[in-house]
Formats: C-alpha cells, structure tokens, sequence
C-alpha cells in the first residue's frame, strides 16, 4: 500500500465523511476498564546497548538489525511492558506517520478536517475490538507522546491506527501493491510438511520499515505466539503460536466502508492466541464482523495444511485444496465458492495484477524441485514476471516489488520461521525455533541468543548488484520527477535519459518521463514515451487506459 495516496485519500474524504457526520463526530469516548488488573509498569533496565530489560518483557536490536520483543502477563502487564520499552521505537513510527500527513494535508483545515473524519469513522471501533486488546492498547498508549495528541488523544489514536491497515486496503484502488503467499506440503516439499512463505507489501516509507520488531508474546491466556511487526501495533499481519499454527494476511477488493468494525490485524491476533487448529480459527473468524475484504491463510500443524478464511463485510468463505493437490497460493483474490460471481472479486481479478501473480507462483513451484526453507525464500525474492519476462524494478506484477514491510517463511510441525531483514526481503532471513524461544525468555536469563544462527537464509545477491545500486537511486529520481511534474519544474534532457537507464525495462519509467515533457507541451517526445510505456508489461488495467489515454492526447496535440 502506498500510504502517502492513503493520507491523500482520506484528507479528501475526510470533507464527505464531516458533511455526513454534522456537526457532532463521536469518537472513541471512554478508555477500558482497568481495575482488575495491577496497574504498575516497572522499570526499564538497559544491560548493554540497544538491549532491555523490566520485569513483564525485555527488548534487544539483533545483528541483522531486527527487534526482539519480549512481553508476558495479563493484557495491561503486556501493554505497559511493550509500551515502556518500545516508547523510543513507537515515537519514531509516529513521527513518520505524522510527517506524511503534513506534508500531503499542509493546509491547517484539512489537518482539521482529517481529525473529524477519524473521529467519526471509528465512531463504534472499540464496539468490534475484543476487551482484552482495547486493555493492552491502552497500556501501550501509556507510553505514547503527547507531541501528536492533536490528532487524537494516545489510547485513541493507536486504536485508529490499527484501522490505518484497513482503510488502506479499502482504498487499494487508488493503492495498488499486493501481497503474494503460498503454502505447500505433500509432494511439493523436500521433508512432506507443511512450508508456508509470503510476502507483506506494506510501504509506509524507508524508515518505517526499519524498524522491525519479532514479538514474542506469553499471554496469562492462550497460546504463547510470535509475530512480526511495528511499534505501536498489537495487531497480528504473520505469526505463528506454539500449536504450529500460523497466520498471514492478504487483502481483497473492498468497497469503501463507512464505519470501522474489527481491523483485521486484531481479528488474527486472537486466531494466533486462541486456536489450535484450522477448526479454532474459522470458529473465532466467524465471531467477528469485519469492514473490509481479506483472506487469511491459516497453516496448522495438528491439521498438515493450509487453508483460507476469506472474510468480507457481508460474505464469508473458506478455500480448501483437494487432497490430492498440496499446494495452496495466495495473491489479492478470493477462491472460495461464495465469492465466485461477487463483483468486487471479479473486477480484481479482471483488473489488477491478482491474476499474474498468482500464476507465477504456480509456475515457479511447478518448475522448482521440492522446496526447503532456503528455496521459499528464494521464490518469494523472485523479480521477474511469467515465463521470466523482464518486468523491471518495482513492477507490481512481480512477486517481489521491492517495497515488502518484510517476508516470512514457517515451517510449523518444527515451530520454526525465518523473517526476512532489511532491505525489503532481500535482506538474511533469521531463523526462529518458537519452542527453543519461550524455553529461554521463561527462563528470565540476561544473555540469550534468540536466532538459531546457523538455520538463517543468506541475504540475496541482488542487494550487491549495480543493478540494486541503480534501482535505489531510480527511487530517489521518481520522486523528484513527479514533484517537478506537479510543480512545473524544468528537468534537462541529460536527467531524463539518466534517469531512463535506471531502470529502463520498467513501464513506470518511460511513462514518468512522458508525462513530465506532456506537461511541458512537448507532444511528439511525449508520445513516443507513451508508446515505449506501453509496449512493457504495465502493471493493471487503469494504468493501460491512462497511457491509451495519454497517447490519444498527445495524437490529437501533435
């Protein structure tokens, strides 16, 4: 998800939803009820650098540049834990966020109008989120600056950003990017168990992604469970719990919802912590009424596979693989029978790259030997398109568009998983033993290795090509040509052509540089910049029209 178009998106909507909502917004009112719960935190104790302890969690930066978040006890101890040692992590998060929205909303009313609108869009969130979350993101909140209370008080405010994931993907029409995952077990594996990879296309910025966090997480009820995530966010995006039971998240197409019910980062947090097989997590997934369309694949180990739990406001299905099949694929699609002629799911399927990416996976585990950990990861790195066109960098019809918030590869029956370090997924996957985890952090021991060394995935060799060189510069260069198309800057020809090289093969690429001599009424170079555009593997059906369109334009302008 692009979440400068997400800000975008809602300081425009934020006028709607205030004319709908007149002149009272309600908001979340009240905070939870704490009194049965030992309201004292702790303190935090730093035993080396970037490493800390307090009696209910510790905190420590690995090698591979990834947090490790340790946190235990009832959901107050839990959220005040995560609160006090993540306090440094979580302003940094804000202050991302926060940047984002002055810098697209800098009008002072629209920031107002953007305040209104979360306010009463969330109106009757805390009505779908379970108690015992709204009790640790309330201890969490504790620890949150009051610098960004003019968005919304701390407990409030972290509450709305649990939604952010949602609404984001609510609006994925104006956001394409997509997440890829697969499970494959049986045949389609070296050892016959279950192996389960995917990608979370996430983009919140360079900075956010940075910072990382493995949370490890002993509730005083429940299963013991790990996910990755972000400071700030008790929700579930990938995890697995002791039972070998994981989760992960892809979106679906939604319609632009009005309320906001259970975010689903919370709906798979309580699957992590409350099932133990595929049965456990339908039932919980059932329970909740969700305001935006996701599938949820579930892998079990008590089960030997996976399944989805296709989940939308007013449908819910569960895909299953025949027996004899093995092999389970994920994009931005629902396969369930219940969702065959729903139209939202049609149009995806009809318009976006949903359909490439999934079979491309299928075609390269068709054409791959039985796959380890090792080769997951390799397939989840995969840049190229189907038959090994050449999509260039950061095509969202690659599996791997360079943006992942991070990848993860589990391995349940054995409670491993390997998350993947930065830069996007190209980074040395950390090897996890979840049994050998909780053995450790209950033992309350200070010098502790977490990582299982010697099962990590080496980093990609991409990461040290001139050609990775070059695509982050193409970055840098993309954003400074579309702020020079926005404001009618001049750009010399001699950076336009640099910037072509880059990353040439790249529809993005010629189209940018069209639009920028469009814009400066240079017709003929224009159009041969549409045309080049064109004639790459574009990434969805709005973008093909738009450069049809432009091609029109510039014929008729000639």
């Amino acid at each position: 998800m692009n979440i400068q178009l997400f800000y975008r998106v809602l300081g425009f909507l934020s006028g709607s939803y205030l004319m709908l909502s007149g002149s009272s917004c309600g908001g979340i009112k009240q905070v939870p009820q704490i009194n049965q719960y030992q309201n004292e935190t702790g303190k935090r104790t730093e035993i080396a650098p970037d490493s800390y302890v307090m009696p209910n969690g510790t905190l420590r930066k690995n090698d591979q540049g990834i947090w490790e978040l340790y946190v235990a006890g009832d959901p107050l101890q839990r959220g005040l834990a995560n609160g006090v040692l993540t306090k440094e992590l979580l302003y940094r998060q804000e202050t991302a966020f926060v940047a984002q929205v002055k810098e697209l909303v800098p009008s002072r009313f629209r920031q107002w109008l953007l305040r209104r609108f979360l306010r009463f869009f969330n109106r009757r969130l805390i009505d779908h989120v379970p108690a015992e979350y709204q009790v640790e993101i309330y201890g969490l909140s504790r620890s949150a600056s009051d610098t960004f209370s003019f968005l919304a008080p701390p407990y409030q405010r972290l509450m709305y950003f649990h939604g952010a994931h949602d609404i984001g993907h609510a609006l994925r029409d104006l956001a394409l990017v997509g997440c890829t995952s697969f499970a494959a077990w049986g045949e389609h594996t070296a050892d016959g168990k279950l192996l389960i990879g995917r990608n979370f296309d996430f983009y919140a910025g360079d900075e956010f992604a940075e910072e990382k966090i493995m949370a490890f997480i002993n509730p005083q009820q429940g299963y013991k469970h790990a996910m990755v995530t972000w400071a700030g966010m008790v929700g579930a995006v990938s995890g697995m719990n002791e039972m070998g039971l994981t989760v992960t998240i892809n979106a679906g197409k939604s319609d632009i919802p009005h309320k906001a019910k259970t975010p689903i980062g919370l709906l798979t947090r309580e699957i992590l912590q409350y099932a133990a097989n595929i049965d456990d997590a339908v039932r919980i997934a059932k329970r909740r009424a969700v305001f935006v369309s996701e599938a949820i694949m579930v892998g079990s180990a008590a089960d030997g596979k996976a399944v989805l739990i296709e989940v939308s406001p007013k449908k819910f299905g569960v895909y299953e693989v025949t027996s004899s099949q093995n092999l389970l694929i994920c994009t931005n699609h629902f396969q369930s029978q219940v969702y065959q002629s729903d139209k939202n799911n049609m149009r995806q399927l009809a318009e976006s790259h949903s359909q490439y990416r999934f079979d491309r996976m299928n075609e390269l585990i068709a054409s791959a030997p039985p796959l380890t950990p090792t080769a997951a990861a390799t397939l989840l790195r995969d840049k190229d398109g189907i038959s090994g066109a050449k999509l260039g960098y950061g095509n969202e019809k690659a599996i791997n568009q360079l943006l992942a918030h991070h990848a993860v590869v589990f391995q349940p029956e054995d409670r491993l998983m390997w998350v993947s370090s930065t830069p996007y997924q190209l980074g040395e996957f950390v090897a996890y033993d979840l049994d050998a985890v909780f053995r450790q952090l209950g033992s309350r021991e200070k010098d502790i290795t977490l990582a299982v060394d010697t099962l990590n995935i080496a980093s990609d060799a991409f990461v040290e090509s001139t050609d990775f060189e070059n695509y982050e510069e193409f970055r840098v260069q993309m954003r400074n040509l579309e702020t020079a198309i926005e404001k009618g800057l001049a750009v010399p020809d001699e950076a336009l052509n640099d910037f072509m090289q880059l990353n040439p093969a790249f529809w993005k690429t010629s189209f940018l540089i069209g639009e920028y001599l469009y814009e400066q009424r240079k017709y003929d170079r224009a159009l041969h910049y549409f045309q080049v555009s064109a004639s790459k593997e574009v990434a969805t059906l709005r973008d093909k029209d738009l450069i049809r369109k432009r091609i029109r334009k510039c014929e008729r302008k000639r």
